[in-house]
């Protein structure tokens, strides 16, 4: 029941949505340097093969890139479908690609409701489905496959900003994370939610540029995420030591959820 043993993902064939950037990124680094294949899609196709050149050069583990854009159903299918040409199973899916949408509740628009729902919660659940196959082909005895998606405190909480449609999805993504685990279970594959909170990305780079202080100051530990939480989360419930965690939401913030406020 040693370390290496418990926590080990070396050998394993991993896809990590939007995982050229951010989040995503890390979250391939960290399995990448500790022995795993990951494939990363999303539609910036140079952000994909400038990401897998970094992780190649870091050895042990092997990337490649699938490019798709998510908001095309059928680049979702072009995405499995071109999955199942070069692995056979696949033992972890990391649903990371998300948008956000910020404007003033009197003018918040549909178009941010439709775009914003599309991604982060029809196209998750469209590409969850369409590689359940090769997840069940990579589930084992004691070892199942397992879905890793990514929510966010916004969805336990009320956030400040207006992101109405982006809160709306993270809660709902969490709740489906839920209903995947009940129905997946089942079929030897886990499901389970790193509900983030503030970390280093594109999207909340204008937000940290102006209220970093602010944001800070709200979380007991008094940081943002590194990248190092969130891939340990990720090699935990990839691992032999998360195998038997199945539905939970996990909060990864510090602490700014159960922030004490007078």
């Amino acid at each position: 029941m040693d370390t290496q043993s418990l926590f080990n993902v070396e050998g394993k064939v991993v896809l990590v949505t939007g995982g050229a950037k951010g989040i995503g990124r890390m979250i391939s680094e960290g399995y990448v340097t500790n022995g795993a294949t990951v494939y990363i899609s999303s539609r910036d196709a140079k952000a994909c093969e400038k990401a897998v050149n970094e992780l190649n050069a870091l050895g042990k583990g092997k990337a490649y890139a699938i490019p798709a854009d998510f908001y095309k159903e059928e680049d979702c299918k072009k995405l499995a479908e071109e999955f199942a040409k070069r692995e056979s199973k696949l033992h972890v899916l990391v649903n990371n690609s998300g948008s956000n949408w910020g404007a003033p509740y009197d003018e918040y628009p549909s178009a941010a409701w439709t775009r914003v729902l599309t991604l982060n919660l029809h196209r998750l659940f469209l590409i969850t489905q369409l590689l359940t196959p090769l997840l069940e082909k990579g589930a084992g005895e004691g070892d199942p496959a397992r879905i890793i998606n990514i929510g966010s405190v916004d969805g336990l909480r009320v956030p400040a900003l207006e992101t109405f449609a982006y809160s709306a999805s993270k809660a709902g993504l969490h709740h489906l994370s839920r209903v995947l685990a009940y129905h997946l279970g089942k079929r030897n594959i886990t499901s389970n939610t790193l509900a983030c909170g503030p970390f280093e990305s594109k999207m909340m780079a204008a937000t940290l540029k102006k209220y970093r202080d602010v944001i800070e100051g709200g979380i007991p530990l008094g940081r943002i995420g590194t990248p190092q939480d969130v891939a340990g989360a990720c090699l935990f419930l990839s691992s032999r030591a998360g195998s038997y965690v199945n539905g939970a939401t996990i909060t990864l913030d510090g602490g700014t959820v159960i922030n004490a406020r007078l």
